[in-house]
C-alpha cells in the first residue's frame, strides 16, 4: 500500500471504476415477491460519505478524535463508517449484543470525544454524561431533542466544495472495535488503516471475490468490505446481534430475488436457513460462496447449506479473532470429507490453513507475560500448545489497557506476535486444530483436559445436544466436571431419571482415555451461550453453577 493512504480510498476506487454500479440495496417494503429496495450506487455512496466527512470537520471533529458510532446496520451505517474514515477521526464500534452494561463500560474506557448516534443513543449519552466528560462533539442521526450538538441533516447542508480525505499512514489509528467478551471483559482493539486495507486484500484474494459480485451481508463488517471491494450489498432484514432469531424467509427471498452470489453469516443463522431449506425443499442455486465464522460450524449445518446452494459452490469457515482477522480458513468439503470424523473422536476442530501473509507458531502454554520470543518454547506438530500469529492483519494493542497489551503481545525485534488465547496443535499438513480456549482448560492433579476434544466425546451420546467441560476447585488441582444440555425431545422426566442418566453419562466419558479424569456429569436445563452465535458457551458461569451442585 502507498505511504499516504486512507482505507476509504478503496470506496473512491470502486466509485471511479463502477460509478453507476449498485453499491447497496436496502429493503423498503414488506417481505415477499416484488419487494421494493432503496438503491445507492458507488458514486452516490462515495459522494454522500464525502459530504458527511466534510460536515464532521465543520462541526469541530478532528483527525485522531475518538467518535462513537451508534447507527443500526443500514446504508446509512455504511455511509457513516466511510465518512469517519475519510475525516481521519477514529470510529468506536460496539456490538449491542454484549448488553447495555458492558457496552457503557466499554465506551467509558475509550474516553470518546463525541457520539454519532441515533436519538436513543444520544439520549443515553446525555443521561450518563458524567461517564463521557469529553464527548462534546455530537451528531444526531435523526431528530435532535434536548442534548445539543448538530443533526446529520444540518452538516450535510453545510457542504458545498469537494472533499479531500485525510491522508493516513498505514499505522494511523482508524477504529476501536471491541472483543465479544465471551471469556472475559470486552477489550477495545486498536485498528489501523493498514489493518483494514490488508483485511480487504486478504479476503478478496483468498475467496476470489470480484467487483460486481452480489453479496447478502448478515454480518455488518462484511458490508463495509463489500463497498471497498466493489461488491453489491443487499441488506437483510434482521437483528445482527441475534442471528438465531432470524426469519429464514428474510434471508432466502432476497437471495433468490437478487440472485445473490455470496453471503456471510454466523453458524446460528445458517443453521436456521439450512433447516428451513431442508424442510421446505428450497434451493439457493445462485449462491456460490457462503462464509461463516464466530464459532465452529457444526457438520449438520455444513451439510444442509451445501445441499441448498450451487452444486459447484462452497462454504468456508474463516478463523480469527477481533485482534487478528483473518488467520486461517477451511472449506465445508474438507471438513465433511476429512476432518469431521476426527473431530468426533476428540481430535479437536480443524480451522484449516493460514492466509497468505500470516505466520503462526504453537508454543508451550504459559499463563504469564512473555516479554521476548526467546522465552517462548516452540512445540512440534501434534503437541497441544497456545497459538501465536503475526502479520499485517494483526493489531498491535488494546486501548487504555496496557496490562492486557503486555499479556497478549510478544516482542520480536521490531515486530511482535499476538497470543490468540486458543490452544491446539499443527498436523503434518500445517493445519491448526483448535482444542479450546487457554483460559478454559482444566488442570487436574493428574493432567490437563481441553474443552473441545472432551466435549466431542460426550456429544456423541444420542441424548446430548451439547456439553461443557469446566473445572471446580483450586487451580492446578481442579475437579473435572462435564455439564450437558439434552436434546429437547430427549429431556429427563423427573429427578430419578436425571440421576440415572448422569451415572450413565459418567460411565460413558470415563471409558474414553481423553475424558477418564472427569469426576462428575451434571444435567443443565439450557447452557448459557452468547446471543450472537448461540454457540459460545459461558463456561465460567457454569463453573460457578457446578460448584454449587457438588
Amino acid at each position: 500500500m502507498p505511504d499516504s493512504f486512507n482505507v476509504a480510498d478503496l470506496l473512491a476506487r470502486s466509485a471511479d471504476r463502477h460509478p453507476d454500479g449498485l453499491a447497496v440495496a436496502m429493503p423498503s417494503g414488506p417481505c415477499g415477491a416484488g419487494r421494493e429496495y432503496e438503491q445507492t450506487t458507488f458514486e452516490q455512496l462515495d459522494q454522500q460519505s464525502d459530504q458527511l466527512a466534510a460536515g464532521m470537520l465543520q462541526a469541530g471533529i478532528r483527525p485522531g478524535m475518538r467518535v462513537v458510532l451508534l447507527v443500526p446496520f443500514s446504508t446509512n451505517f455504511i455511509r457513516w463508517v466511510f465518512a469517519v474514515l475519510k475525516s481521519g477521526a477514529v470510529m468506536v464500534l460496539v456490538d449491542p449484543g454484549m448488553g447495555r452494561r458492558n457496552m457503557i463500560r466499554c465506551l467509558q474506557n475509550v474516553d470518546p470525544q463525541g457520539f454519532i448516534a441515533i436519538s436513543r443513543g444520544q439520549a443515553i449519552r446525555c443521561l450518563l454524561r458524567w461517564k463521557f466528560p469529553r464527548a462534546s462533539h455530537n451528531i444526531t442521526v435523526g431528530r435532535r431533542w434536548f442534548w445539543g450538538g448538530v443533526t446529520e441533516r444540518q452538516i450535510r447542508r453545510q457542504v458545498e466544495e469537494p472533499f479531500e480525505p485525510f491522508r493516513a499512514a498505514a499505522d494511523d489509528p482508524a477504529a476501536v472495535i471491541f472483543t465479544t467478551g465471551s471469556t472475559g471483559p470486552p477489550k477495545g482493539v486498536a485498528y489501523q488503516h493498514g489493518n483494514f486495507y490488508q483485511q480487504v486484500m486478504q479476503i478478496q484474494q483468498r475467496y476470489k471475490i470480484q467487483p460486481g459480485d452480489i453479496d447478502l451481508p448478515a454480518f455488518p463488517l462484511f458490508g463495509l468490505f463489500n463497498a471497498a471491494m466493489g461488491v453489491t450489498s443487499i441488506i437483510p432484514v434482521m437483528d445482527p446481534s441475534r442471528p438465531a432469531e432470524v426469519d429464514p424467509r428474510e434471508i432466502i427471498e432476497p437471495i433468490q430475488q437478487w440472485q445473490v452470489k455470496q453471503s456471510f453469516g454466523s453458524p446460528a443463522l445458517w443453521d436456521v436457513v439450512g433447516r428451513y431449506c431442508e424442510e421446505k425443499k428450497e434451493t439457493l442455486p445462485s449462491l456460490q460462496r457462503v462464509l461463516s465464522s464466530g464459532a465452529p460450524v457444526p457438520p449438520r449445518v455444513l451439510r444442509s447449506m451445501t445441499a441448498a446452494i450451487d452444486p459447484e459452490g462452497e462454504m468456508y469457515t474463516p478463523y480469527g479473532a477481533t485482534e487478528a482477522l483473518p488467520v486461517a480458513s477451511i472449506s465445508a468439503s474438507e471438513v465433511l470429507q476429512q476432518t469431521a470424523s476426527l473431530s468426533e473422536q476428540g481430535k479437536g476442530t480443524c480451522v484449516g490453513r493460514r492466509f497468505d501473509g500470516i505466520e503462526w507458531k504453537v508454543i508451550r502454554i504459559c499463563d504469564e507475560v512473555i516479554t521476548s520470543m526467546e522465552d517462548a518454547e516452540p512445540l512440534p506438530a501434534g503437541e497441544i500448545g497456545e497459538l501465536l500469529v503475526q502479520g499485517p492483519v494483526v493489531t498491535a494493542k488494546y486501548v487504555n489497557l496496557p496490562g492486557q497489551t503486555e499479556l497478549h503481545k510478544i516482542e520480536d525485534g521490531e515486530s511482535f506476535w499476538h497470543r490468540m488465547g486458543d490452544v491446539g496443535y499443527f498436523d503434518k499438513q500445517q493445519r491448526f486444530w483448535f482444542c479450546g480456549r487457554k483460559s478454559q482448560r482444566v488442570k487436574t492433579g493428574e493432567g490437563t483436559l481441553y474443552t473441545v476434544p472432551c466435549e466431542a466425546i460426550l456429544n456423541r451420546h444420542p441424548r446430548v445436544f451439547r456439553s461443557a467441560l469446566v473445572g471446580v476447585g483450586p487451580a492446578d488441582a481442579e475437579r473435572a466436571v462435564m455439564i450437558v444440555e439434552l436434546w429437547p425431545e430427549r429431556k429427563c422426566q423427573g429427578l430419578a431419571e436425571q440421576r440415572e442418566l448422569s451415572r450413565e453419562l459418567l460411565e460413558w466419558v470415563q471409558a474414553d482415555p481423553l475424558t477418564r479424569l472427569v469426576e462428575r456429569v451434571l444435567v443443565h436445563p439450557a447452557l448459557p451461550v452468547d446471543i450472537r452465535h448461540n454457540a459460545k458457551i459461558f463456561r465460567e458461569k457454569l463453573s460457578v453453577w457446578a460448584a454449587g451442585q457438588m
